[in-house]
């Protein structure tokens, strides 16, 4: 096992955001079994996460490996201090999570025109005219939200993404409510110097949280950056599964373990236990009928 050797200018502990039965299993073409859901859900819960990303209200055509989500939730087995968010895209969805009582949604916002146009059917501009009565009316309910931005460092239609458009886009929505804003790289082709640089621009890291897909192998060493520039909550998937259904070059997002394997070694906090979640995977890998992709549960699994 590791030892452990602290950096100084991190944090003394990291909150980490869990999006695998959303994000990683939204990607999945064979239907996951909402028991199996279920059960995925209360594994990670198990394993100490605090925050765990359950389901979205998107139309079920647009993502039919969550067309279950009333059914989801229905079935989870609370527990105390851990939160149970849920994705929405708009006031139907909403309509949705408050008829099961959520506490906690997330909108998904583009920082791009083009990434607008295919995800949202909106322009760059147009897509607050959705978000705000969604944002407006959570809030009334006591509802907190989180917003999610999209190709932040890069589009696969555009290139790269200004750092000042992906600014003016997360600022709005965080004047519209939002307590969080997670900077998405969803296609994975951010590098670290170009993390610092973009949360630098905002005006505080308080409000900031990340979300890496490692294409390019960048997702830790981008986290790294990320929290040597403050940023304290980090958006990672159990097992690394996941990806866009609506940008075929994105790929899987950053797996739990081998982020929790990093800070661990740096002597940071996640409330984590690291051999559940390497059984959750190893589950779940099994449970899909292929090897995980995280590095550090092909390693641990092996021994």
């Amino acid at each position: 096992m590791s030892r452990t050797y602290p950096m100084d200018g991190l944090p003394k502990r990291v909150t980490v955001h869990e999006v695998g039965p959303r994000d990683g299993l939204q990607n999945e073409a064979a239907i996951v079994p909402v028991e199996a859901k279920a059960e995925f859900i209360d594994r990670l819960a198990d394993a100490g996460h605090t925050v765990i990303e359950a389901t979205s209200f998107v139309h079920p055509k647009w993502v039919p490996q969550l067309a279950d989500a009333e059914q989801l939730l229905d079935r989870l087995q609370r527990r105390p201090g851990v939160r149970y968010p849920v994705l929405v895209p708009n006031e139907r969805g909403l309509d949705r999570a408050l008829e099961r009582g959520v506490e906690e949604i997330a909108v998904f916002a583009s920082a791009t025109e083009t990434f607008a146009a295919k995800n949202l059917n909106r322009s760059l501009e147009s897509q607050f005219d959705m978000f705000e009565p969604v944002i407006a009316r959570a809030r009334e309910h006591g509802v907190r939200v989180r917003a999610y931005v999209s190709m932040c460092f890069g589009d696969p239609w555009e290139g790269a993404t200004p750092v000042r458009q992906v600014v003016a886009v997360g600022e709005r929505l965080l004047g519209l409510g939002c307590y969080e804003l997670s900077l998405g790289d969803t296609i994975g082709v951010g590098t670290p110097g170009h993390v610092t640089a973009l949360i630098e621009a905002f005006a505080s890291p308080d409000k900031l949280a990340v979300h890496f897909h490692d294409t390019y192998g960048q997702a830790l060493g981008n986290t790294l950056a990320a929290l040597k520039a403050g940023v304290t909550t980090v958006d990672a998937s159990t097992g690394g599964i996941g990806g866009c259904p609506y940008a075929e070059s994105a790929t899987g997002n950053l797996a739990t373990e081998d982020l929790v394997w990093m800070l661990r070694g740096l002597g940071i906090e996640t409330g984590l236990d690291l051999d559940k979640l390497v059984a959750t995977s190893t589950w779940l890998a099994d449970l899909l009928g292929r090897p995980s992709p995280s590095r550090v549960v092909q390693a641990l699994a092996k021994g």
